[in-house]
């Protein structure tokens, strides 16, 4: 991919952003997000797994064209309010516990209800269950209109999610969420976010259909054909994404995948980025440099 195509211009010495004077800004704070990897046995009689990835728009201000797994920021209303008994298996408390660095419990479990709403709005996949434990399955059209028609009135904020669960007398699997990573935009970038990862296996009965807004796009792939297609040009993953894909192709299944997750001790990812002659260059803690990359998430 060329060098210029993923620059940015008015950008200072520091690696901070410049006004229109030519003066470095404040660097921004990030946003706290989440993100969320469903992953599904594969179709083939291959063998492996296959994980959800959506495409940007490419006039979206974030990370445009680029292949990343849904999700996006927290909403003031998956941290309060009667979230917390929505969520099964999951406590503020506990999910407290469990990110490190977080700010606040109420944080804590916004993350789980973030990376389950949002997975919803943008892929359509709903990790909930019914009143009698069971998942939730789009069982024929009426079905699948009527949670079509939720997610539109999400998205234009004219419904709560906890308003929508409530209709619908839902619970959010949070027990099938496990915490993966977590990745900070570079200080380099004005769009910034506190990005927590999450896996979990997708919900039987429900097919993936991307908004159509926000994403153009969405693919069910192996890990290791998505870092195929990277290598050749022919698909766009920032470094999050990147590492994530590598670190999933190390697994044979999912069940691999989220046993790892468990005992997994997770520290944030904050790299550093340098835009050069040559392009930019964006650098891990460990040193390891990576160079003409689309701008972290």
């Amino acid at each position: 991919m060329s060098p210029d195509r993923w620059s940015r211009p008015g950008v200072g010495k520091s690696g901070c952003p410049v006004n229109e004077k030519g003066m470095e800004e404040m660097i921004v704070k990030p946003r706290e997000a989440a993100t969320l990897i469903l992953l599904r046995e594969a179709p083939s009689e291959a063998g492996g797994f296959e994980v959800l990835m959506v495409l940007r728009h490419p006039k979206s201000p974030f990370v445009p064209r680029a292949y990343v797994f849904p999700g996006g920021a927290l909403d003031r209303e998956d941290c309060f309010g009667e979230m917390a008994e929505r969520l099964a298996g999951m406590t503020r408390e506990k999910a407290w516990e469990l990110l490190e660095d977080c700010p606040s419990p109420e944080i804590a479990l916004g993350s789980w209800v973030a990376a389950i709403r949002e997975t919803f709005e943008e892929a359509g996949i709903l990790l909930a269950r019914d009143t009698r434990g069971e998942w939730v399955r789009f069982r024929g059209n009426p079905d699948r209109e009527r949670f079509c028609h939720y997610r539109r009135l999400l998205s234009e904020g004219k419904i709560t999610f906890s308003r929508f669960l409530e209709n619908e007398n839902l619970t959010l699997a949070g027990d099938g969420l496990r915490y993966f990573s977590h990745w900070i935009t570079p200080e380099y970038l004005p769009l910034r976010y506190d990005v927590r990862f999450f896996v979990a296996p997708a919900p039987p009965g429900q097919k993936a259909v991307h908004d159509g807004v926000e994403l153009t796009g969405h693919v069910w792939i192996s890990p290791r054909e998505a870092l195929d297609r990277f290598r050749s040009g022919a698909f766009d993953m920032v470094l999050p994404t990147l590492m994530t894909m590598e670190e999933l192709a190390s697994y044979e299944t999912p069940e691999d995948v989220f046993r790892a997750a468990e005992k997994k001790t997770v520290r944030g990812i904050l790299t550093r980025m340098e835009e050069t002659d040559e392009g930019i260059v964006e650098y891990l803690p460990d040193g390891r440099a990576f160079k003409n990359l689309p701008p972290s998430m």
